[in-house]
């Protein structure tokens, strides 16, 4: 078990002829409890900012996990909007096939009507990546603003709000 300052403070030695000096013996044990008092303040100081740090950390983890998993079904939507785009255009290609050059113009403007949909669904989907970073940014922002405390914080008087009732029923009469 360590040591505490009343641990030092309450040691006791013995006697000895020719010992050492009482008082320069006091003296020293006197520093040294109070060399280790700042020590172990310093040191609860330091496991506090250490546990505070700790919980900061964890918090940005998961806030990243969160960001991460939003990503990725952001990329999976995408990937699917792509194999769907991928196979509806094959079809079209088969068909076209089939068909000869009437089914062939056909068919061409099918493709670029598909690659314009193609085009829009990137579009939508940069503008949805873009909404939805912002929306998280927003909530993030929502979440870290000082109006949550002030909202705490702030006390009505009820005492006014009474009296101006009272006032108003008053004039009313």
């Amino acid at each position: 078990m360590p040591l505490s300052p009343l641990d030092i403070h309450n040691k006791e030695f013995s006697r000895a002829f020719r010992g050492y000096q009482e008082d320069e013996v006091n003296e020293f044990l006197e520093q040294i409890m109070r060399d280790f008092e700042i020590l172990l303040k310093d040191k609860a100081a330091l496991e506090e900012r250490l546990r505070s740090t700790d919980e900061r950390v964890g918090h940005f983890n998961t806030i990243e996990s969160t960001l991460q998993k939003s990503i990725f079904v952001a990329q999976e939507a995408s990937e699917e909007v792509r194999r769907n785009s991928q196979k509806e255009a094959e079809l079209i290609i088969k068909e076209a096939e089939k068909n000869a050059d009437r089914i062939v113009n056909e068919s061409l403007t099918k493709a670029r009507r598909i690659a314009t949909e193609i085009e829009e669904l990137k579009k939508q989907s940069r503008i949805f990546k873009n909404r939805f970073k912002m929306l998280v940014e927003a909530q993030l922002d929502l979440i870290e603003t000082d109006d949550w405390e002030t909202l705490l914080e702030y006390d009505i008087d009820t005492q006014n709000l009474e009296k101006i009732e009272k006032d108003k029923e008053e004039s009313n009469s």
